[in-house]
């Protein structure tokens, strides 16, 4: 036993699976000539943006399904774009890893906790990989919003907030984080300088008559994309989906879910004298990480990268000894919205029941509603992790 926690914390270890899972894939992926959908559909969001083509056109000659990211991703797509394929793609996945890496090494956690959260998410970020994958960069995005507000670099954090939701939208659930700033003006002006600017910087590369177009067409491409996912099997991968399927209510609106969401998710703001400390300014990131996709009628199954680094936060946030119920509530979050997408689990049980019932999301949910629950309920005043930070503060 003694072995193997010293395994699992190991710092080699956990990085070679980190880096090493998703390198594996991608590579084998090149070297058999795999094709790589999803970085052909970032490729050309940089070429369709540089030639002035719609971003959100069908373009069966070079790809399937639809590109539906914002042309501020062409900048970052930029420098992977212009290299050969091969390269590009492999260059893209240990991007995403390293910059998510760096977020999660980042975060106000114990000595060395970050190494555990990193091995917990390792699954995940491989699943992400092998769909090349920009989920685990808007997680990163999220989490270095967070960080930097930790840290009283407002400037910065709005940079990280801002960049997240100009390019998929989700990241605009990192203003959750505006409460904990000790700046908030500065922190509102950051948002909308850096918002203008990334409103405008597509146009460096093309024009400012098909920039602004390509946002109306990207406003249009989001509605009925947000539409389509109800009759998807690998869409809507969230307690909305959940419900439609599991009960027949095909007509059930998302607003019937996400509101009721939002009411639970504003509760944990009632405990504004709890703003101060650590452990609930993580339970905050948790539950942010997670709602942005369990509630999310796009999220699929490469998505729930974001989703498990909250879990993954939230498990190391716990008050030592954890709970046999908390303990539960991690192994079948690792069982059922981790491993269920591998030949690790039971492929009957896959596609009979986790996939066509959406059942990914189950775990993620019970482990959200047990943060807020936490949120409402935690003696933070009480725990000394928190009144070292209050000393130090």
């Amino acid at each position: 036993m003694q072995k193997l926690a010293k395994l699992i914390s190991n710092k080699p270890f956990v990085y070679s699976l980190w880096f090493g899972l998703s390198l594996f894939l991608v590579i084998k992926g090149v070297l058999t000539h795999q094709g790589f959908n999803n970085y052909t559909i970032f490729k050309y969001n940089f070429l369709n943006t540089i030639h002035q083509h719609n971003l959100y056109a069908y373009q069966p000659e070079h790809y399937y399904d639809l590109n539906h990211y914002g042309p501020v991703f062409s900048i970052i797509m930029a420098p992977f774009a212009i290299l050969p394929d091969g390269i590009g793609v492999i260059l893209w996945v240990l991007f995403n890893a390293f910059v998510l890496f760096k977020a999660i090494e980042l975060l106000p956690l114990k000595k060395d906790q970050y190494v555990i959260v990193l091995l917990l998410c390792a699954h995940e970020l491989m699943t992400a990989s092998a769909n090349v994958q920009s989920n685990p960069m808007i997680a990163a995005l999220i989490i270095l919003g967070f960080n930097f507000i930790k840290r009283e670099q407002d400037f910065w954090a709005a940079l990280m907030i801002a960049l997240g939701a100009f390019i998929k939208l989700y990241g605009i659930v990192g203003l959750a984080f505006f409460f904990f700033s000790a700046n908030k003006p500065k922190f509102v002006l950051s948002f909308i300088f850096w918002s203008a600017v990334l409103f405008v910087l597509p146009m460096a590369i093309s024009s400012p008559s098909f920039i602004v177009q390509t946002y109306h067409d990207w406003y249009t491409d989001l509605v009925i994309k947000n539409s389509d996912n109800q009759h998807s099997s690998m869409q809507e991968i969230c307690v909305t989906g959940f419900i439609r399927k599991t009960f027949n209510y095909q007509d059930l609106k998302n607003m019937y879910v996400i509101g009721p969401a939002l009411m639970l998710f504003g509760l944990s703001y009632l405990r504004i004298g709890a703003y101060k400390f650590v452990q609930y300014q993580r339970l905050i990131l948790s539950s942010v990480l997670i709602f942005a996709v369990i509630f999310s009628s796009s999220a699929e199954s490469s998505t729930y990268i974001i989703a498990f680094v909250g879990v993954a936060v939230w498990f190391m946030n716990l008050n030592r000894p954890v709970t046999g119920f908390e303990i539960f509530l991690l192994v079948l979050a690792l069982l059922v919205t981790s491993l269920s997408p591998s030949d690790l689990f039971p492929s009957f049980i896959r596609k009979q029941y986790i996939v066509p019932y959406k059942l990914k999301s189950i775990p993620c949910f019970l482990i959200w509603l047990k943060i807020v629950y936490e949120t409402l309920t935690r003696n933070f005043s009480n725990e000394e992790e928190n009144k070292l930070s209050s000393a130090a503060v």
